[in-house]
This record gives structure tokens, C-alpha cells and sequence, in this order.
């Protein structure tokens, strides 16, 4: 081991019993049953999926998680793909608009580079990346309107998260991605599939219904099929 840590480095390799504890800290995701039902709440320096349908909510709830990583004395960072950023809806659920760290990408690269080096500076506790589907690679974006772009946001993903799942796990910044429902053309039905595969720690199913009673429209936000590859703690 001494011969490893000091090729690699100190820590390269150590017993879990002195690595100070191997329970992952966790912060409130502004939503109290979510926090029960993932075990006390969003895992710190790992990756977070959010997806559901278009305008089920998946960025309301992750703004509720800036807030409360921000009410904790944290940075949090938006890298906002869409252009479609809202302060005065984001000051209305509770973050601090002002020291919101917000970047408007050309590109799915830039996004995702900007991202990462934010990460390992460790100069922020949460990012939160809205959404994949708006991560444009630059060689659509600098190619004719039409021309067959196969695979490249695969790509470009895939390779992003090999490096950002340990410089995540490094800084102890949590990422959160928000991604809308994908389908498989080649299947005969409706079929989801994630970009993230392995490097996640939790997935959730975001999903709205909405009810029209006079004189109110009520919503109710279902959050299933959560994925975790975290446990709570046991007595």
C-alpha cells in the first residue's frame, strides 16, 4: 500500500475503516418526501438524473435543490442549455438569484467543459445541468440543417461523465442532469433509454397531472421509478 500511495499518490489506496466514514453525506432536495423515499436526501460528489415528460417540473424541483444547498452556505451553479432561465421565478422558490453562478452555452462541449472545471475547483457544491436534450455538440451546430448527425450526443455524454463521475466524487460536488423521455425509433413501442447508464447514483422519474377544478388548477407531482444505488443508514 505505501508503495502504491506513493506512486499514485496519498490515498490512492486505503483501508474503509480509516477513510472516515463510508456513509455518503446527503443534503435536502427541498421536498421532504423525496428526502425519505432517497434515504435523507440528495447524495453529495456524485451524479443525479432527473427525466420525465416536457413541463412536468424536473426544473422547478431542481431549482428547490439549489435553494437548499445555497441555504446550507454552499455555491451552486446552473448551466442553463436551454436559454430559457427565469430569475424572478427561481427568486420565488428560494434561491439567492444574486450569487447564482449561471452559464448560457454555445454548445453541448462548452457546457459540459465549463461544467467539469467548475467541478474539479472545487469552487461549487451543485451543478445542475438543464437539460441533456439541449446539449448540442458543435459539429451539428456547425453543419447544414438536415445533415445525419448520428450518435454524437451519445458521445459526447458518454465520454463527459467518465470524467466527471470521479472529479465529482473528488470535489464532493453533486451533478444534477435533467433530462426529457428519449425514444428508440426501432422499437414497435415507446421505450426509454438513459445516456448515463453506470455513472449514476440516483434516477428519477419525474411526472405531473394536472387537474381543472374551478376556481383552481390543481397539480399533483408524481416522482417514480427511483433508482438508487445509495442506502440510508441502518440502527
Amino acid at each position: 500500500m505505501n508503495d502504491i500511495n506513493g506512486s499514485f499518490g496519498k490515498g490512492s489506496v486505503t483501508r474503509l475503516g480509516s477513510a472516515g466514514g463510508a456513509l455518503v453525506e446527503t443534503f435536502p432536495s427541498g421536498c421532504l418526501t423525496l428526502d425519505f423515499a432517497l434515504g435523507g436526501g440528495l447524495p453529495r460528489g456524485r451524479i443525479v438524473e432527473i427525466y420525465g415528460p416536457e413541463s412536468s417540473g424536473k426544473t422547478t424541483l431542481a431549482l428547490h435543490a439549489i435553494a437548499e444547498i445555497q441555504k446550507l452556505g454552499g455555491n451552486a451553479m446552473l448551466v442553463d442549455a436551454e436559454h430559457a432561465f427565469d430569475p424572478a421565478y427561481s427568486k420565488a422558490l428560494g434561491v439567492d438569484v444574486e450569487n447564482l453562478i449561471v452559464c448560457q452555452p454555445d454548445h453541448g462541449e462548452m457546457a459540459l467543459e465549463i461544467a467539469d472545471r467548475m467541478c474539479r475547483s472545487g469552487a461549487v457544491d451543485l451543478i445542475c445541468v438543464d437539460s441533456v436534450s439541449a446539449l448540442t455538440p458543435r459539429a451539428e451546430i456547425e453543419g447544414e440543417i438536415g445533415m445525419q448527425q448520428m450518435g454524437l450526443q451519445a458521445r459526447l455524454m458518454s465520454q463527459a461523465l467518465r470524467k466527471m463521475s470521479g472529479n465529482a466524487s473528488k470535489a464532493g460536488c453533486t451533478l444534477i442532469f435533467l433530462n426529457q423521455i428519449r425514444y428508440k425509433v426501432s422499437y414497435g413501442f415507446s421505450f426509454f433509454f438513459s445516456l448515463f447508464k453506470f455513472h449514476l447514483s440516483h434516477a428519477m422519474l419525474h411526472a405531473t397531472v394536472s387537474y381543472l377544478s374551478w376556481p383552481n388548477i390543481v397539480r399533483s407531482v408524481y416522482i417514480m421509478g427511483i433508482q438508487k444505488s445509495l442506502v440510508e443508514e441502518l440502527p
